[in-house]
């Protein structure tokens, strides 16, 4: 075995020998996959006081399109798991991408709430898809360091997309109004199909799959849940994962609100903050070999719990406070986010695809309460935030001293 040698409560990870070529046009369509699911969410942001006003409905109300897609994507990826290791992955990503471009052009026709909220539902059942089984591919592909190089590229794509996303949106909006964003989204969607055909296809062999996967799938949810190997450090992502949601859903209160940021202007600062999760996301890897995935990953916990106790005072009260807080919460996710994915599915290569929606579950699930949490805290929005980002970095942090101290690799 090459590599630096696993942490008590870390891992084992084998060496860099692969089934397949670490390619840049195999990283490309996995971030895709992986990002098109929160690209089409917030893309819609800036959108949202022309939709309430054409459809006639108060701005708060389409906070439901949120909420519906979160709800639906979670639920959906616990059926998509065992699905594609009974069937394999390539059935259900292209059928589920039909779906999603299905809903988004059901989305772009429109006209009340409740065809909206409908189209937001079929989008979120057939994207959820597409994101879990990025993970699964991966997974299926890669093994030891090169999944972490994998997942901490392709994570970084998911975290950045909800970033570049609204100034898309903003741009779509303005010129040619809010009806193309949805269409937009649908050629994405429909561009990923061929790009998956013909640069992986299926990945998992049918001597790999579990015939009875659908009829082990709650059972199997199950033993995951009481797997503390699964269960610690898939926790400690989805609660920065849910951090990261609730700092995207309260930085319009905050930014245009308090500080006074044009919709442009706000989409810029988003667009930012893409390069911090990118800059962290290629030292993940590095750090990783050199002080091992726990110490990581523990360090990054550190880093997003001073950026959220940073605002509780209300000392980050300007722009520029405000974004090295908020700079520092990135680093940490960043940091985070493919460590603990890695570690998560690492020590189930035969139940890839049920631990992958198990995970995406957990993390749609923190989303969908930190978003609804940061509108919700009768608090002021910056102090809200930094008792979300806060409490979720704290709890994130003992999960992985849990993981290291009860030995959850051995």
């Amino acid at each position: 075995m090459t590599g630096p040698l696993p942490e008590r409560g870390e891992a084992s990870v084998p060496s860099l020998e692969t089934a397949r070529e670490f390619s840049g046009n195999l990283l490309i369509l996995l971030a895709g996959l992986a990002a098109i699911g929160t690209l089409s969410t917030n893309i819609i942001l800036p959108s949202f006081a022309s939709m309430a006003s054409d459809i006639g409905v108060p701005a708060r109300e389409l906070g439901l399109l949120l909420s519906s897609f979160f709800a639906a994507f979670a639920v959906g990826q616990l059926l998509v798991g065992p699905l594609s290791d009974r069937y394999g992955r390539q059935p259900l990503v292209v059928l589920g991408l039909l779906v999603f471009i299905a809903g988004s052009l059901w989305c772009s026709r429109a006209d009340n709430m409740n065809e909206l909220i409908l189209g937001r539902v079929i989008q979120a059942l057939g994207v959820c898809a597409a994101s879990v089984l990025s993970r699964a591919i991966a997974r299926d592909l890669f093994d030891g360091e090169v999944l972490a190089r994998a997942l901490a590229l392709t994570m970084v794509a998911m975290a950045a997309a909800p970033g570049f996303s609204p100034l898309l949106g903003g741009a779509l909006e303005q010129a040619l109004g809010w009806r193309a964003n949805f269409l937009v989204v649908a050629v994405l969607g429909a561009i990923l199909i061929p790009l998956y055909l013909s640069g992986a296809g299926e990945t998992l062999p049918p001597s790999r799959r579990g015939h009875k996967a659908l009829a082990s799938a709650a059972p199997g949810y199950l033993r995951l849940l009481l797997d503390q190997r699964f269960l610690l450090p898939a926790l400690a992502v989805s609660l920065v994962i849910g951090g990261l949601y609730g700092f995207f859903a309260a930085a319009p209160a905050i930014l245009m609100g308090r500080l006074g940021l044009s919709a442009l202007q706000l989409g810029g600062f988003f667009a930012a903050t893409v390069f911090v999760v990118f800059a962290a996301g290629l030292l993940a890897p590095r750090f990783a070999r050199r002080f091992g995935v726990v110490k990581v990953g523990l360090a990054g916990t550190l880093v997003a719990l001073i950026s959220g106790l940073s605002l509780l005072p209300a000392i980050a009260d300007g722009l520029i406070p405000f974004s090295l807080a908020i700079t520092l919460f990135l680093f940490g996710m960043g940091l985070i986010n493919p460590l603990g994915t890695a570690l998560t599915l690492h020590p189930f290569p035969d139940r890839a695809g049920l631990a992958s929606a198990l995970l995406g579950c957990l993390q749609m699930s923190c989303a969908a309460a930190m978003t609804a949490l940061a509108s919700a805290l009768p608090l002021p929005p910056v102090t809200a935030l930094g008792t979300i980002l806060a409490t979720t970095s704290a709890l994130a942090m003992a999960a992985f001293l849990l993981y290291r101290n009860r030995g959850a690799a051995s």
